[in-house]
């Protein structure tokens, strides 16, 4: 018999395209307003979401109504709540979570970083076949782990649509992070338009929202401050390959509202405490388009785990975090109100909510952050535009074959990379390891796949510095939390080196707005296979100009140093633009897993692989 009876996906995006263009006319956020039918639906419970506790859960997944500060629409719920219920449970237990559908359309839950057998794992296709409308699947697993956690639908868009929830696993032998009060922050974003449309509108223009496209002004502004030649010249260069250097984030606040516990900046989420307590706030970004930079104006955050796993406490003032990841801070509020402040990535828009010690109370809410536009190191990695001096980069830009982007290689020939201003690719503060593969390869291998028209950028000289906090951070007067910053309590799980090393390229297309890997929609790709039991390391390598979270289902990624020292381990990955970064995988469980960034529409273009342990 066959462990793995779904082979055969290769018309599987295409396919979820159509089921959701189909049922979103049901359960998406529809722009321009409720239909008659629509009003009549129950209106979603927003704010705190309510908890579950115990060993067994039973979770009703249908459709409610909501209005996040006027824009309403139709969400995908569980429980009738938005976020969906926090679910608390204990490591070493069994759990059985019974989830019915009520939807027109099939659904699924994704226990996203939890460990468990392929077939709980909620991908429909992959893992299981789905819930069927009128159905109830029983997931049950064994918990392996503790920390903070998070569940979705892998369904079509209904992850977009509002079915997310917290996912928390206590310690087994009790919580060694002390804190006197906790809150759950569950950051997300809705569309006020219907995300099919939306995508459409991608497809057909990607600049479509960003509210931040070069303009008259910035021209004349630019030529006072480098010159107009270099000015003329740097516009040129972005023209000439269709791209924006202000192009941060495919959706903007045009068509998204940024939620903190389903509650718009507007409709100010608030968490209480008592003066002088230590608040533990368990931050989880289940947005399917929005990168956050997250602070508390006046306070310091200690950041005391990420991905559900403890790390050595490090102390920043601001943190990002992307689709996917989730960030545990202790901190002592020091006003009777103070705003939890998280602003999109392309400065268009912020999450906002309070501390406070009664209800009610606001503090002021800062203004959003200056935009800052990509650098050359964005787009060529080692190219470092500051370092350079923009009349030296606008040469280098002159000399480049524009008409060989995506059709050829950016060769930057034998530029080094320490002196463009990056630092040292080598430094680590932790013993090198030795053997053969003890230091991930720096030769960047490009697949023959990436020539062709999937793909309209290559970078031959990738940054591999873990401690760039990435564009809009960089100099802005605050401590901010890189990956770099990241280490995991305990080291690796696995003592062995990698006996091998596997490549993989995160590819584009802007203007068609195609995203793949390798140059290979998941339509047209093979399975990754790893064999069961081995050490191997996965190279990853950003060939476009946004930042990708990738998520690796079923195993953890433990993100190492250039110079092959363990960092940190997680599930989800950011990589930035023109980066290349690796990490250590154990195949220790069998089965068909999905890797894939979390950004919903690069994942439903095509930035999505299988993954095969056998």
């Amino acid at each position: 018999m066959d462990p793995f009876p779904f082979h055969g996906l290769a018309a599987a995006p295409r396919r979820r395209f159509l089921q959701s263009l189909a049922a979103l006319g049901a359960t998406g956020a529809l722009g321009a307003g409720l239909p008659a039918w629509a009003q009549q639906l129950p209106a979603a419970r927003t704010g705190t979401p309510p908890e579950l506790r115990g060993t067994e859960f039973d979770l009703v997944i249908d459709t409610t109504r909501v209005d996040f500060d006027g824009r309403a629409g139709i969400a995908t719920t569980v429980n009738g709540s938005l976020p969906a219920p926090t679910l608390r449970m204990r490591e070493g237990d069994t759990v059985t979570i019974r989830v019915t559908n009520r939807l027109r359309e099939t659904t699924s839950i994704h226990w996203h970083g939890i460990l468990l057998p392929f077939q709980m794992d909620g991908v429909p296709g992959v893992s299981f076949a789905g819930i069927a409308p009128g159905e109830t699947f029983t997931y049950q697993f064994t918990l392996r782990q503790s920390g903070t956690y998070w569940y979705h639908s892998h369904s079509g868009m209904q992850e977009l649509t509002g079915l997310y929830g917290t996912l928390i696993v206590e310690p087994r032998g009790g919580e060694t992070i002390r804190a006197d009060r906790e809150h759950v922050l569950m950051l997300s974003d809705w569309t006020g338009d219907d995300p099919m449309r939306v995508l459409t509108k991608l497809k057909a223009e990607a600049h479509q929202y960003n509210q931040h496209k070069p303009t008259v002004a910035q021209f004349l502004h630019d030529a006072r401050q480098n010159g107009t030649a270099a000015a003329l010249a740097d516009r040129q260069m972005w023209n000439a390959m269709r791209m924006s250097s202000t192009d941060l984030a495919d959706l903007s606040s045009s068509v998204l509202s940024y939620l903190v516990n389903g509650r718009g900046p507007g409709q100010n989420w608030t968490g209480l405490f008592r003066a002088g307590e230590r608040v533990r706030l368990r931050c989880v970004n289940g947005s399917g388009n929005t990168f956050y930079d997250v602070r508390i104006p006046g306070h310091q955050l200690t950041v005391v785990q990420t991905d559900g796993q403890n790390v050595e406490p490090v102390t920043v003032d601001e943190f990002r975090f992307g689709p996917g990841q989730t960030c545990d801070l202790l901190v002592t509020p020091q006003a009777d109100a103070c705003t939890l402040y998280a602003q999109s990535m392309d400065r268009t828009g912020y999450a906002r909510g309070t501390l406070a010690v009664r209800e009610g109370l606001a503090a002021p809410v800062p203004p959003l952050d200056p935009v800052q536009r990509l650098s050359m190191a964005d787009m060529m990695g080692a190219m470092d535009h500051d370092a350079m001096g923009h009349g030296a980069a606008a040469a280098a830009a002159g000399s480049m074959d524009h008409s060989a982007m995506g059709q050829g290689s950016m060769n930057h020939g034998g530029m080094n990379h320490a002196a463009m201003g990056h630092g040292n690719p080598d430094a680590s503060p932790a013993a090198a390891p030795s053997g053969p593969l003890a230091r991930p390869s720096q030769q960047v291998r490009h697949a023959r796949t990436e020539w062709s028209y999937t793909t309209d950028m290559r970078v031959d000289m990738p940054r591999t510095n873990l401690d760039d906090p990435g564009v809009g951070l960089r100099g802005n007067g605050r401590r901010v939390l890189t990956l770099a910053d990241l280490h995991t309590i305990g080291g690796p799980l696995d003592p062995r080196g990698p006996g091998r090393e596997v490549e993989l390229h995160l590819t584009g297309n802007m203007a068609r707005y195609d995203w793949s890997m390798d140059g290979q929609p998941f339509a047209d790709s093979q399975p990754v296979h790893f064999r069961h039991g081995e050490r191997l390391r996965v190279i990853l390598h950003n060939d476009t100009m946004m930042t990708h979270p990738m998520h690796l289902h079923g195993l953890w990624s433990e993100l190492e140093t250039p110079s092959g020292a363990f960092q940190a381990r997680l599930h989800t990955i950011p990589v930035q633009p023109a980066q290349r970064i690796s990490f250590l995988v154990t195949a220790d469980a069998l089965g068909r897993w999905v890797w894939h960034c979390h950004l919903m529409f690069h994942m439903d273009m095509g930035m999505f692989r299988e993954v095969l342990v056998s």
